[in-house]
């Protein structure tokens, strides 16, 4: 971590995730600041045995949540609505929110860089999902066969604060509760009880209305050399309710907020 050039590569994913965490560039910019200027007076800081990225982003993680850097506010009035809900969300679950979903860091590594145990971070997350789910509450639409998994994913939808549009076991199915209701969110398995697919039931919704979807399937080679939607997101069986949490909050924040960006542009 010693290396100016390790710490380099990984300035621009920091200034992103400063950014969505404070909710304005120039504020997370003078945290980012604090962070290298802590880190050039005493190098021992990010010399605790983690890898590069985990021990940069602790090191933030430690100077964020201790000091209140001038601008904050100022950026906070500044920032785009999507980054405003963002801002909304109490700061524990919402930085392990942005770890896990937009930085992309594995459970283990978002645990380490928050100080906690794993367990409690995939608490944070669902309490991020349903603080989330306040902002973008939206109607779900389940498509799995298997019953059990089916009333999980009920339950934890729910627990969210989304609706469950409905329960789909077929392809056949899919498409007859969505003749009714559009959802706001698909969530989908691959293979289905007559042996239909669930890959195609949802690329032929998606001729009619885009909407984001996520797969939970046993079988993610059939997602990964079929034709699949874009964007859309895989989680193999068996899952993490804190997992599902986190990818159907990102699939929607993010999802939101790029329509929102796309009609600026447009205007």
């Amino acid at each position: 971590m010693s290396d100016s050039k390790t710490v380099a590569q990984y300035l621009p994913l920091l200034r992103r995730y400063a950014r969505a965490l404070t909710g304005d560039q120039a504020s997370g910019d003078a945290y980012v600041a604090a962070t290298l200027e802590a880190m050039i007076a005493d190098p021992a800081t990010v010399g605790d045995g983690s890898a590069p990225r985990v021990a940069l982003y602790r090191l933030f993680t430690k100077i964020w949540n201790s000091i209140a850097l001038n601008g904050t506010a100022e950026g906070a009035r500044s920032a785009l609505p999507g980054e405003r809900k963002l801002a909304n969300i109490t700061p524990m679950p919402r930085q392990a929110f942005l770890l896990v979903a937009l930085e992309g860091f594995p459970e283990a590594d978002a645990a380490r860089i928050l100080d906690i145990d794993v367990a409690t971070l995939r608490s944070l997350i669902e309490d991020s999902g349903r603080e989330l789910a306040a902002e973008i509450a939206t109607d779900v639409l389940i498509i799995e066969d298997e019953t059990f998994i089916a009333m999980e994913l009920e339950s934890l939808v729910e627990s969210l604060g989304h609706r469950v549009l409905g329960v789909a076991r077929t392809h056949a199915e899919a498409l007859a509760l969505t003749k009714r209701r559009r959802p706001g969110l698909i969530l989908a398995d691959i293979q289905l009880a007559d042996n239909s697919s669930g890959l195609d039931a949802v690329n032929e919704l998606l001729q009619s209305f885009e909407v984001p979807v996520i797969f939970i399937t046993a079988y993610p080679e059939r997602f990964l050399t079929g034709e699949r939607p874009e964007p859309a997101f895989l989680i193999a069986k068996p899952f993490q309710p804190s997992t599902v949490s986190a990818i159907a909050s990102q699939a929607l924040f993010f999802e939101r907020s790029a329509r929102r960006r796309e009609r600026r542009v447009s205007a």
